[in-house]
């Protein structure tokens, strides 16, 4: 789609993600299934995207406007849709800590590609801009979904790491020599202070006599200019990440 015109684009998903509602789907494992359905799912995945919600959770948006959907139809999109590799869910894992600290190991929600979340949420370029929550969350979905690329390209993996006292790492990168680095995502750099905080915060509590210590804790951005704070922390724009 890379220098094809806004419009080109949008009927390009658009076209896709239809596909994937009516006949798509049904090529993994031969089940036709209700294409109204099916988008009520896609819809509901796509509003939790980037979070670690429960099935309970996607199963109950989709009963407001459908009470007959079950838990089996449920796992039966997310079978077939993981299958096409149209969901690509971001795995939790944790560093060696030196504390006993309960981690939360539920996986958090993605597509492949942030273009379909925002098709099916009906949210274009000027939707997104008059909603900075739905956009900071595609923003951060696009972020992990480069990190990943460009890890794959290293050998190397991508998780995420949240504990229950609220302290997080939207991105772990873990590489095959026993390096790695924790990553943030904020789209705005008012919110940078508090990133950097949690990524200072993650490292004080890692086991340094059983593993490295990060090669380099990063917020990635949405705009501006790379640099690194006075605490060590980098502050990257996306587009700074392109090799």
């Amino acid at each position: 789609m890379i220098g094809n015109s806004k419009e080109v684009v949008r009927r390009q998903i658009a076209g896709y993600c239809d596909l994937l509602t009516t006949s798509e789907i049904a090529t993994v494992d031969g089940v036709i299934r209700d294409p109204r359905k099916v988008e009520l799912f896609l819809r509901s995945f796509s509003r939790h995207i980037a979070t670690s919600v429960t099935k309970t959770t996607i199963l109950e948006d989709m009963r407001h406007s459908d009470e007959k959907i079950h838990i089996g139809s449920l796992n039966s999109y997310l079978t077939a849709l993981e299958s096409l590799f149209i969901i690509d869910n971001l795995p939790a894992r944790s560093p060696r800590l030196r504390s006993k600290t309960t981690i939360r190991v539920a996986d958090t929600w993605h597509f492949v590609d942030p273009a379909v979340a925002a098709y099916f949420l009906k949210a274009g370029p000027r939707d997104l801009l008059l909603d900075p929550n739905t956009f900071g969350l595609l923003f951060e979905f696009l972020v992990i979904r480069d990190l990943r690329i460009y890890a794959q390209a290293l050998q190397g993996h991508v998780s995420h790491y949240r504990d229950r006292n609220g302290l997080e790492a939207d991105a772990i990168i873990h590489l095959p020599d026993g390096r790695w680095a924790a990553i943030e995502v904020r789209l705005g750099l008012s919110h940078v202070d508090e990133a950097a905080s949690n990524l200072l915060a993650l490292k004080d509590k890692i086991d340094i006599d059983h593993m490295h210590e990060p090669s380099f804790l990063m917020v990635v951005t949405a705009t501006e200019y790379a640099y690194r704070r006075k605490d060590g922390v980098y502050v990257v724009p996306l587009g700074c990440l392109r090799p």
